[in-house]
């Protein structure tokens, strides 16, 4: 009977620290933090007028006009499109991480950028070498790539038809089990988690705005990579795949971590898989004694004009491990939430 009043006691106390970070993060200065908390934990309605005014908040956000603060007089961006952390590759899927509003037409020249690039011959080229020289069942793809502009893309509402020429492509490169990967070794034989998180997120997300069912079963082949490892471990022996897994961080951009693998799964419906137990298990024991979730690093730079890669126009909060980092803990209670944890 003690032992059960002690449980109940723990019980309840995790819901007084999961409803006091939630009450912090509904009230943080930052729009697209309140937005995320509303809709993805406690399950605003999109559509609502209270949310879609929260969409504007953040479209006119400094963070937002301080990632778009080097845009040219013809709305492009003075970079290559995947110069780290500012070309427009990553800057459109920042806004799309942040919930900008869909259908912006200012954003269709950092689209155009994007897809010159991707689309642009000189890339065909290099896609087309590897295809030769690998062959046809194992194409040495990054396919995070193609994976984060369609993602993009489509959250934005910038899509049209050369995105599917960019499915095409991850279509055409994945690999037997399921995933993908840019490995150049001959005798690479498995996908990379690196690589394979962003093509499955996409493609689902594909899947879901154009009704495709081969898009959907291409995304769940793809979530088999990670599940049969259950999110980080290896298949024989059951070792820690890379340490790099287990260490929080934000933005993501391609690295993969298991929270970014976890909101994938959340995203597609299998988080209740119960070969994402485990993972969910060290998730939830990352949280702080006050509660919310830390960074554990961080892989940008800040700095008020970028001129090297790696740099970012915008903090994305603390990275000390030690003090909660409000985008790591949205992300962590959007998962927590899914999987009926909180």
């Amino acid at each position: 009977m003690k032992t059960l009043q002690m449980m109940e006691n723990v019980l309840i106390e995790k819901r007084i620290k999961v409803r006091t970070i939630i009450e912090k993060l509904i009230n943080s200065p930052e729009p697209s933090v309140r937005y995320r908390i509303a809709r993805d934990v406690l399950d605003k309605d999109p559509q609502s007028a209270e949310m879609l005014a929260m969409q504007e908040e953040i479209r006119n956000s400094d963070r937002v006009k301080q990632l778009l603060s080097e845009k040219q007089p013809d709305g492009t961006l003075p970079h290559h499109a995947y110069f780290k952390w500012a070309g427009s590759h990553w800057t459109l899927a920042m806004l799309a991480e942040l919930c900008y509003p869909s259908g912006n037409s200012l954003l269709i020249p950092l689209r155009e950028q994007e897809l010159d690039w991707l689309l642009g011959e000189h890339h065909i080229q290099a896609y087309e070498e590897k295809r030769r020289k690998y062959g046809p069942e194992r194409i040495r793809r990054c396919g995070s790539q193609e994976g984060y502009a369609i993602f993009s893309l489509y959250s934005l509402g910038l899509e049209d038809d050369r995105v599917k020429l960019l499915i095409d492509r991850l279509l055409e490169c994945q690999w037997p089990d399921g995933g993908w990967n840019c490995d150049w070794h001959p005798k690479a034989d498995t996908s990379s988690f690196h690589e394979t998180w962003l093509p499955m997120r996409a493609i689902w997300l594909a899947a879901e705005k154009t009704g495709n069912g081969k898009l959907r079963e291409t995304a769940r082949q793809a979530a088999e990579v990670f599940l049969q490892r259950r999110m980080f471990r290896r298949v024989h022996g059951g070792e820690v795949i890379d340490p790099g897994f287990l260490k929080l961080h934000y933005p993501f951009y391609w690295h993969y971590t298991i929270l970014n693998g976890l909101k994938v799964m959340a995203e597609m419906g299998l988080i209740h898989d119960p070969r994402c137990k485990e993972a969910l298990d060290w998730l939830e024991s990352k949280e702080l004694p006050e509660g919310g979730y830390a960074a554990d690093k961080k892989i940008y730079r800040v700095t008020t004009k970028t001129t090297a890669s790696g740099c970012s126009l915008v903090g994305w909060g603390k990275s000390n491990g030690k003090s909660m980092n409000e985008f790591v803990t949205v992300e962590v209670l959007t998962v927590l939430h899914a999987a009926g944890r909180i």
